[in-house]
């Protein structure tokens, strides 16, 4: 059944990705800070404009400000953005026609580090820097208003989606392709890690099939691959995608560390927050999407989502 939905952020990554899945079959606007046609579309709207948007079924809300790993921006940037935007546009939907808000929030919000085994829904959670702290704040905001909702009329639910890939993907991901098609050796061997991804044709299933069901209750759901992988099966599957040849090296995570407090002072590529990023284990449960949605597992797994993003970075 068609749908009118409404995209905030819709010029960004995640944003240009959903409108090329869900423009067929569906009515989309978008909600920007610049409004040049997407795609040539949807009409996108901007912030100013909030009151004159057309009636919609579906607000997904992207926009944000997305985490600075060579932090430089300032704390309170991302509440500005990640918080006030947030209960700006909830504030809107709650008053509006619309039946479902869909916001995408961060695993970061639960956790900046998986203590345990793996990460679900049920954390306590521990977000460490204002990125995370931002976004549970808007999270808190609408949970804060979730039993004045009638089930039956509205419905609102925040994605934690592990690192998102795709097409027009930027980031850590990006790096380490670089590093492999110069055929650069990648010196982090001796750190072994099992980390989650979300591939964006996973995430646009979710989406669709939220769209698609009525019954799925309000609340959090992580979304992830259904497989970890890490950072040396990263390289590999790059080097392979690329015909090049795998090199990685072992060095010692003593000297490694010492580099990267070092490339945190003068910001290089190589930092202590990325070096973390790089080798930790943060592994991601995405049984409670899963379940809501009466699936077994994800439509593709985690090696071919990244293989598909490999492939479109040429």
């Amino acid at each position: 059944m068609m749908k009118t939905i409404l995209i905030t952020g819709i010029h960004g990554f995640v944003g240009t990705n959903l409108t090329k899945k869900l423009h067929q079959g569906n009515t989309i606007y978008g909600l920007d800070i610049i409004t040049p046609q997407k795609n040539g579309v949807c009409k996108t709207y901007t912030w100013e404009e909030l009151d004159i948007i057309p009636p919609v079924d579906v607000v997904i809300h992207l926009a944000g400000k997305a985490h600075d790993t060579k932090n430089k921006s300032e704390a309170q940037v991302y509440f500005d953005i990640n918080t006030e935007l947030t209960k700006k546009i909830f504030d809107w939907f709650l008053t509006s026609d619309a039946k479902k808000f869909i916001f995408f929030s961060t695993v970061k919000a639960a956790a900046d580090i998986v203590e345990e085994d793996i990460l679900t829904e049920d954390v306590v959670p521990k977000p460490k820097g204002p990125y995370g702290e931002s976004k549970l704040a808007a999270e808190s905001y609408i949970n804060s208003q979730l039993s004045t909702l009638n089930p039956q009329l509205k419905t609102a639910h925040i994605f934690r989606p592990a690192m998102i890939h795709g097409p027009g993907n930027k980031g850590n991901l990006n790096l380490l392709y670089s590093v492999v098609k110069k055929g650069i050796p990648y010196p982090l061997g001796t750190f072994k890690n099992k980390r989650s991804f979300t591939s964006i044709d996973n995430l646009s299933f979710v989406i669709e099939q939220l769209l698609e069901k009525n019954d799925i209750p309000s609340g959090i759901y992580n979304i992830a691959d259904d497989e970890t992988l890490s950072t040396n099966e990263l390289i590999s599957l790059m080097a392979t995608t690329l015909n090049k040849k795998e090199r990685i090296w072992n060095w010692s995570p003593a000297l490694i560390k010492a580099f990267a407090k070092l490339g945190t002072f003068i910001h290089l590529p190589l930092n202590t927050e990325r070096l973390q990023k790089l080798t930790e284990n943060y592994v991601v449960s995405n049984k409670k999407i899963k379940s809501v949605l009466n699936i077994e597992q994800m439509p593709i797994s985690a090696k071919e989502g990244i293989i598909r993003t490999i492939n479109s970075f040429e």
